[in-house]
């Protein structure tokens, strides 16, 4: 299983997820471009000490990505607010790859286009709240994946 972060904004946010991937033994793949340089001291407080062992991949877009790990459509898991389903719904395949947009503007169309049924949400409960932290999303996602890997 993958983490991917479709132009992530926010370096604490990176790095936070970067701890989670390497807590868990997942990869960390980022998409240009950044809103932030991975040298920046955030990326490496909210990774701590540990961002210099992540397992991390970069890609210069979307469609260098899909050119070079080619990852079939099954294995694509997308993350919207607006998504049809529940991040509770799939069984999620050993080597899925989880993608997350960026903070401000989530995914880009061109990445959705086609995947209406790959698009899963996080569900919340008081109509207040707009959205979550990414960070806080993408661990949620990640646990939730693998527990349907193990059966619960």
């Amino acid at each position: 299983m993958k983490i991917v972060l479709v132009t992530p904004e926010i370096p604490y946010n990176t790095g936070a997820i970067g701890r989670t991937c390497l807590a868990l033994d997942l990869e960390l793949i980022l998409i240009k471009p950044y809103g932030f340089s991975l040298e920046e001291k955030a990326v490496r407080r909210a990774g701590m000490d540990y961002w210099k062992h992540v397992d991390l991949s970069q890609y210069d877009d979307w469609n260098s990505f899909l050119d070079i790990r080619s990852p079939s459509r099954e294995s694509l898991y997308f993350f919207e607010e607006h998504g049809a389903e529940s991040v509770f719904t799939p069984a999620y395949q050993q080597d899925a790859y989880l993608v997350f947009g960026c903070e401000s503007k989530g995914l880009p169309a061109d990445v959705l286009g086609g995947m209406d049924d790959r698009v899963f949400h996080l569900p919340m409960r008081n109509p207040l709240v707009r959205s979550l932290n990414l960070a806080n999303v993408a661990t949620a996602v990640v646990y939730q994946a693998m527990r349907t890997q193990l059966g619960g």
